[in-house]
């Protein structure tokens, strides 16, 4: 249970809802931030602004999965308000408020430092990214049928990278029949690919793998699918960019060519909202506990 324990909620998507449920569920004290417009009300949780939040009370914030944007601002599906979390805005929180987020960008790191406030990146642990991959092959599945007239069985399909999306991805498609190469650096990642009865490549070799390819799925947060690797693809092939924005993937160029490409960060929150906050409610309740009683046996 989170008795006693005041959480601010700021900004976010569907998931966040569900992460609002759990809360309630487990007896916290909220205060949300950025969602004027929901309708639905939860009870014993409050609406606020930032300016009117009250931080000098809060234990913990929770951040949607992207965090803050470059600005410092907080997307939100229920506001047209902008939301700008400052370094000051920390700062009012007690000193041992934990900051919460699914991922991490340069303006959030910067200012939890500044205010010597913890930062937890969700997305950095295994679970969170295991159980988070399975609505990501869902949503890439549904994708690769809308903006293709090809089925998946017999396709030839490249993927990149052998993480825990890349996996999952990979092995997934290849159940569906398609003929699936996987691309990786790590000699251990390429014995993984043949493990899994997969053919492996290095990704130098991306532009040679690619000639004869239907549908090229990155999931490598770095520029990998470059304008030499583009131009080598036929011009039906389809390109989904599985990488956090700006993705992996050269757009300006692919467009030249006439090759669909798409930039799709964040799918499970498009294509299973609910599934995907259930699974970031459940570990951020254990961790909240956990932070809890930790600060309990040390004071």
């Amino acid at each position: 249970m989170l008795t006693g324990i005041h959480i601010t909620v700021i900004g976010g998507d569907a998931r966040q809802l569900e992460i609002v449920r759990k809360f309630v569920e487990m007896d916290a004290r909220l205060t949300l931030v950025g969602f004027e417009q929901l309708d639905h009300a939860f009870s014993g949780a409050g609406k606020e602004s930032l300016e009117d939040a009250p931080l000098e009370e809060t234990d913990v914030i929770v951040l949607p999965v992207p965090g803050t944007n470059a600005n410092g601002e907080v997307d939100t599906i229920f506001s047209h308000e902008t939301i700008t979390l400052t370094e000051e805005a920390l700062a009012r929180t007690p000193e041992h408020c934990v900051v919460y987020s699914g991922i991490s960008t340069d303006h959030l790191e910067k200012v939890t430092k500044r205010a010597n406030r913890k930062l937890v990146q969700l997305f950095d642990r295994d679970d969170v990214a295991i159980y988070n991959s399975i609505p990501t092959v869902e949503g890439t599945i549904m994708m690769a049928i809308q903006h293709t007239d090809f089925t998946i069985h017999g396709a030839e399909v490249v993927v990149l990278g052998l993480g825990r999306v890349g996996m999952s991805v990979a092995r997934t498609f290849a159940n569906l029949g398609a003929r699936v190469k996987v691309g990786a650096h790590k000699t251990e990642q390429l014995a993984r690919i043949t493990e899994m009865g997969l053919t492996p490549f290095h990704l130098e070799d991306l532009s040679k793998e690619v000639e004869t390819c239907d549908l090229c799925i990155n999931t490598i947060p770095a520029h990998v699918v470059t304008a030499n690797a583009i131009a080598k693809m036929p011009t039906h092939t389809l390109i989904i960019d599985l990488a956090s924005k700006p993705g992996g993937t050269d757009f300006r160029y692919a467009e030249k060519r006439g090759i669909k490409a798409l930039l799709a960060p964040g799918l499970p929150g498009i294509v299973a909202p609910k599934t995907a906050g259930q699974i970031l409610a459940k570990v951020l309740c254990q961790l909240i506990d956990e932070e809890a009683k930790l600060r309990k046996e040390s004071s």
